[in-house]
């Protein structure tokens, strides 16, 4: 199988892009660790599925808490063996305390920045140094097409997210000579638990704004997260993907 008892770890993978992701890389024969807040939803579809959950490792944590984070490594590298594969998907938007820029706070932008991109970081000072010992590994941010859009209301959640698409190229020019790579995903509009909970003439404008004239699913993005954790894209480092049915052309 493609993954063959490789190690692969996805934060915020207890739902929508990170549940889907975790299925593909267990079905694919990995083993995956997950750290959540809340990984109840994946365990429900794990349910029915009992030889994919046995090579399974979920954690209810939260990915922005230093300690947390280091004690479930911990726990990962004694009970799977080194990470050889790291998709950081862990994210958010300020979500219900959006607003235009000139009305926001700084205790929101320091949550925005916070989860989505220092997680990321903090997660692969973890593994990069194990990977480049190794010379194999395998690391996929999660950003946005809104840090390439600037779409309003998101000014803290672009600037961070533009900031994983840095420390991504950054980190892929580090490591590369090491046989590790790094690229980052960047999702449009995805059916997620939070995109349920917007109006529908909200979901008509994305639509609307979308050439492709649909709102995508997780597993779209999981196959690229697939793709990209895979051996035949040992030649793809420090790149950009956006999975947003053409709204944002690079």
């Amino acid at each position: 199988m493609k993954f063959d008892n490789r190690v692969a770890v996805v934060t915020g993978g207890g739902q929508g892009i990170g549940a889907a992701s975790v299925l593909d890389f267990l079905t694919h024969g990995a083993r995956v660790a997950v750290l959540d807040l809340d990984c109840a939803p994946l365990a429900a579809q794990l349910a029915a599925r009992p030889a994919l959950a046995s090579r399974c490792m979920a954690v209810s944590g939260d990915c922005t808490d230093a300690a947390v984070v280091g004690a479930f490594f911990d726990r990962v590298e004694a009970q799977f063996g080194p990470v050889q594969v790291l998709f950081n998907n862990v994210g958010q938007s300020a979500r219900e305390r959006s607003s235009p820029f000139t009305e926001s706070d700084e205790a929101t932008w320091r949550f925005v920045i916070e989860v989505s991109l220092l997680t990321a970081m903090r997660a692969s000072r973890r593994v990069a140094p194990g990977m480049r010992d190794r010379g194999f590994g395998r690391i996929i941010n999660m950003s946005t097409d809104a840090a390439f859009a600037g779409d309003p209301g998101l000014a803290d959640y672009a600037a961070a997210k533009m900031g994983v698409v840095g420390f991504t190229r950054s980190l892929a020019r580090e490591l590369a000579p090491h046989g590790v790579t790094v690229n980052v995903v960047c999702p449009g509009a995805i059916r997620t638990r939070a995109h349920d909970a917007l109006k529908p003439e909200v979901l008509a404008r994305i639509v609307a704004g979308t050439p492709a004239g649909f709102i995508g699913s997780p597993e779209d993005v999981a196959v690229a997260v697939n793709f990209l954790a895979g051996d035949d894209a040992r030649f793809i480092t420090g790149q950009t993907l956006l999975i947003d049915g053409g709204r944002w052309m690079l």
